[in-house]
């Protein structure tokens, strides 16, 4: 009986033994498993900041390449396509152009027809039929037209000796004339010849390109000149009128009346 009741008092034993075993398992699983998740955190808590991607560098130079986005990039396309066509459709663009505007000489002529009545021989005579041109053409200009010679010439005065008219010819063809040789007779000795020329206007045209390049050239008549003539020059409104009055009238570039007339 005694040997029994001691048996009975020790350790459990059977399924009640294993019930607990179990649990205190459990028990230590989960103390694991909540250290684990806890240093998991603070792992995660305390990791360093992450750095931000390198920037690209472009293989020429050296010079950073700025990264954009697909709407960054559409941004800027458009920004830049609407940029001329905002300055064209500016209100301001062009203000002012057409507006104001003093129309030219020609444009209020241009509805007058102008002419030029003559020729008359001498002042008198033009004076004489200035009646007759006012009837048709008001406010005429008269003009005088200088007789033509049959030739001019264009020439340096004459120097005071031959070395230094020699010279001059010599500076004369340095500057890209030619045509030119120095005179050694008459009243003329020392002077320097430029050339001969059928009409004042191209004798003109030679002198005054000679002055431009600092050669004081002259234009010189010779042979006989014509008389000079007299003529009337002025706009009018009926053309017909003036025509019929004076049939020998020619036409004229109305420009030409801006030239002063003769008092």
């Amino acid at each position: 009986m005694g040997a029994r009741g001691g048996g009975r008092g020790g350790g459990r034993t059977g399924p009640t033994a294993g019930l607990e075993s179990a649990a205190m398992s459990i028990r230590a699983l989960i103390v694991v498993l909540v250290a684990l998740n806890l240093g998991v955190a603070a792992w995660w808590l305390s990791r360093p900041a992450a750095s931000p991607p390198p920037v690209p560098v472009s293989d020429r130079g050296g010079v950073p390449l700025q990264v954009l986005s697909t709407p960054a990039v559409t941004a800027t396309l458009a920004a830049d396509t609407d940029a001329p066509t905002a300055l064209a459709a500016s209100p301001d663009a062009g203000e002012g152009v057409g507006e104001g505007a003093a129309p030219a000489p020609a444009a209020e002529i241009a509805a007058r027809t102008c002419f030029r009545i003559g020729p008359f021989a001498t002042r008198a005579a033009a004076e004489a039929a200035r009646g007759r041109v006012d009837a048709v053409m008001p406010e005429p200009q008269l003009r005088e037209e200088p007789g033509r010679a049959s030739r001019y010439r264009v020439l340096l005065p004459p120097a005071e000796d031959r070395a230094q008219a020699q010279a001059t010819a010599q500076r004369i063809a340095a500057a890209g004339f030619d045509d030119l040789f120095v005179l050694s007779q008459g009243a003329e000795a020392n002077a320097i010849a430029l050339g001969t020329y059928g009409s004042r206007e191209t004798a003109q045209r030679r002198a005054a390109a000679l002055q431009a390049a600092g050669f004081p050239a002259q234009v010189q008549a010779q042979g006989a000149a014509a008389a000079s003539q007299w003529w009337w020059l002025g706009g009018s409104d009926d053309a017909q009128a003036v025509r019929a009055a004076h049939p020998a009238a020619q036409a004229l570039d109305c420009t030409a009346l801006a030239a002063p007339a003769l008092r």
